[in-house]
């Protein structure tokens, strides 16, 4: 069959006259090797783009019809909400037993308790003189001077400390510690609904709502009036927000991928495959290329790049947690650090799950501002929102440093002068935090920490017969700051079980307990010259016990054959080798049980004989 003319191309020349002996015939016109290869490369590349697209699209397609909210659709018993509650009431009457002893500032306490006392009454800090602690013991913190003082933490812990020294009376010592004991207990609570949120298991978030209720960091910042107990409380708010968004994230892509198309638009099946439709329609070498319409439908686009979703109001609670962890103390700034990581990595994860073609572009293009606004920008505004009572004063520290000095800022309005102060006040803070490098008793190294290594003492005392209800020649009061040691004695290998499950199994609640941990323990080790302390890791414990949790889940298993709840039904027979795994379980959660009691003289100051106050010091360097 002959193909039909072309009437616009030229005719080919009948005269058979040598083309070579020509010299008008310029050789230009025959194509060269190269410039045939040229496109012919072009267009296999492009063909290969294509059929790997189509692969992609086809992939998608099929996790498309298989995604599920899974874990995230699973309600809570009843049973489980009571339980809980009973298990935080007990954790707090422990916390609130006996709360005024000693009835003096211990360690930390001399500085957060008085400037708590400070900001309550006049909104910043104030100086006290050099012996005001016997007089604050004594009830009387009329001594406070009207200087300010110099402190190199945010406001916001010593407002809420303040808050129960106001309610008691500063006289009481009871009241100085009331605040962070009640923060203390609730987060027994919130830690119990964030392991529910992670293992979908009742009994295993009540276990580690008891683990926490028993860990003696936990157990002795909930008593002792400083400033870290609230910091972790925030940072677990947060933690606890960012499941929630995920969850939330979740639902709303389930019920994108389960949508019908549009009535006017293709099916979901046709748009998957329209790349692979694409790659047949590419040209043959040699052959012109067809003109194609490239402008992408909107449903081939939602198949792309994913839907938006939406306002996120999880996150932008999670934006304020970590603004009022930073307004605690500044370390709270690696949360939102690490907390930001993990919201981009766990929305290209569920984007992925939910069969879109290209999660990372649409985790970019659909999200990654949005997200931005609602985490950062939002911490950082209720960060500067709890420096209003140095804002509103007009003595605190550096409060008049811009009006003083003259730079730039000269051409602000004067109301807003406070803003450069503020900045030269966090400066002055930051220098004197880095080049903090002061020998101390209790330092440590962050290596040491997930072995409680070095542990802090807030408090000792060595009372002889007849004194402090001492009956025996030589007795010992302490309080330190130890964690409970069947959890820290397995946190070593609970961390690296957790490591192993995510990078093998791609266990995604493995990986999300290990960035809680990386944003609260990891960005210690880039101060190893610093003064820094072991009662650091109360900011860990939350995701210590969650690690010591899952493995337990690990450990724990499941009936043979059954798809249901950790727990069989009622009248089950398990094979003895899973009964001994629930049995092991038991003994673990029964010793750290006793391990608590055992360690609960030296949590609570009670005065004990020497010798079993040091049976107690089981590493030398506890001492």
């Amino acid at each position: 069959m002959t193909q039909p003319e072309d009437p616009q191309a030229p005719r080919r020349s009948t005269d058979h006259t040598d083309e070579s002996t020509d010299p008008t015939h310029s050789r230009t016109d025959r194509p060269s090797p190269t410039t045939t290869a040229a496109p012919t490369k072009l267009i296999a590349r492009e063909r290969r783009a294509h059929r790997r697209e189509s692969i992609r699209a086809k992939a998608a397609d099929i996790r498309r019809r298989s995604f599920t909210a899974g874990m995230w659709a699973t309600r809570a018993p009843v049973w489980m909400w009571p339980a809980l509650l009973i298990i935080t009431a007990i954790g707090g009457v422990l916390r609130l037993f006996n709360l005024g002893f000693p009835h003096r500032l211990i360690f930390d306490e001399t500085y957060y308790v008085k400037d708590a006392y400070s900001v309550f009454k006049f909104g910043y800090e104030r100086s006290w003189p050099e012996n005001a602690d016997d007089s604050f013991n004594a009830g009387d913190p009329s001594v406070i001077e009207s200087t300010p003082e110099y402190v190199v933490h945010p406001p916001l812990g010593k407002w809420i400390i303040g808050a129960g020294v106001h309610l008691f009376g500063a006289d009481d010592s009871f009241g100085w510690r009331f605040s962070v004991a009640i923060v203390g207990t609730l987060t027994i609570f919130l830690m119990g609904f964030v392991a529910w949120k992670l293992f979908r298991s009742a009994f295993f978030a009540c276990v580690a709502a008891g683990l926490l209720s028993i860990d003696g960091e936990h157990f002795v910042h909930s008593r002792t009036s400083l400033l870290d107990i609230v910091l972790m409380a925030f940072v677990l708010l947060a933690f606890t927000f960012i499941v929630l968004d995920r969850e939330f994230v979740t639902k709303r892509l389930e019920k994108w991928a389960k949508a019908p198309p549009p009535a006017n638009g293709p099916p979901a099946e046709a748009v998957a495959a329209s790349t692979a439709e694409s790659a047949a329609d590419a040209p043959a070498p040699g052959a012109p290329e067809r003109i194609r319409d490239r402008r992408p439908s909107r449903s081939k686009d939602l198949i792309n790049f994913g839907p938006r979703l939406g306002v996120r109001p999880w996150l932008i609670a999670a934006g304020i947690s970590l603004g009022l962890a930073m307004g605690v103390k500044w370390s709270g700034l690696y949360a939102l650090a690490a907390f930001g990581i993990l919201v981009v990595a766990w929305d290209v994860h569920s984007r992925h799950r939910a069969g879109i073609v290209h999660p990372w572009l649409g985790m970019l293009i659909r999200d990654s501002i949005p997200a931005f606004i609602k985490l950062v920008p939002v911490a950082l505004l209720t960060y500067l929102v709890t420096w209003t009572g140095w804002i509103r004063s007009d003595d605190a520290w550096d409060r008049q440093w811009a009006f003083d000095n003259a730079g730039w800022w000269s051409a602000l309005p004067d109301w807003l002068l406070w803003l450069p102060s503020l900045a030269h006040y966090h400066y002055t803070a930051y220098s004197f935090h880095v080049g903090l490098d002061s020998e101390h008793p209790y330092m440590s190294n962050p290596w040491g920490w997930i072995l409680q290594w070095r542990p802090t003492s807030f408090y000792y005392e060595s009372p002889d017969q007849g004194s402090m209800g001492c009956a025996v020649e030589h007795c010992s009061a302490a309080i330190t700051s130890v964690g409970n040691p069947v959890i820290w004695g397995l946190a070593p290998i609970a961390i690296l079980v957790a490591l192993v499950a995510w990078i093998i199994r791609r266990d995604v609640r493995a990986g999300v307990i290990l960035a809680g941990l990386a944003a609260t323990w990891l960005p210690w080790f880039a101060y190893q010259e610093r003064t820094i302390f072991t009662f650091y890791t109360i900011v860990m414990v939350p995701f210590v016990v969650l690690a010591f949790t899952y493995c337990l889940t690990l450990i724990w298993g499941r009936v043979p054959n059954s798809r249901g709840p950790i727990f069989a039904g009622r009248g089950t027979r398990i094979p003895w080798s899973l009964f001994g795994r629930r049995m092991t379980v038991g003994l673990i959660l029964v010793a750290a049980i006793m391990a608590f009691a055992y360690f609960w003289p030296i949590y609570t100051g009670a005065v004990i004989p020497f010798d079993a106050w040091n049976n107690r010091m089981w590493n030398v360097t506890w001492r």
